[in-house]
């Protein structure tokens, strides 16, 4: 993650969650603006994607809301949220 290309790392839960901890750099993009497309997701179809919600449904939901639309470089965070605050990962608030 903190490479030369880093992958764009995109949270899809909700509004509060996304204010009590997220990863840093994080875009919050909840899946009813990806459906609507009023996300902050670049438009390049082949930029690298990471999906993140806590525990995993609404980040394949996402995924596949993202690949309706062209993207193909879509993966979902290893152990999503819940995982990521177990091997106490950065949060920012």
């Amino acid at each position: 993650m903190k490479g030369k290309d880093t992958p764009i790392l995109v949270d899809v839960r909700t509004g509060i969650e996304f204010r009590r901890g997220h990863i840093p750099g994080a875009i919050h993009a909840p899946a009813w603006k990806i459906l609507l497309r009023l996300d902050k997701i670049p438009d390049d179809h082949n930029s690298e994607l990471v999906i993140t919600c806590e525990h995993g449904p609404r980040a394949r939901l996402a995924e596949s809301l993202l690949q309706a639309r062209g993207y193909r470089n879509i993966a979902l965070l290893d152990g999503h949220m819940a995982g990521w605050r177990r091997a106490g990962g950065p949060l920012e608030k």
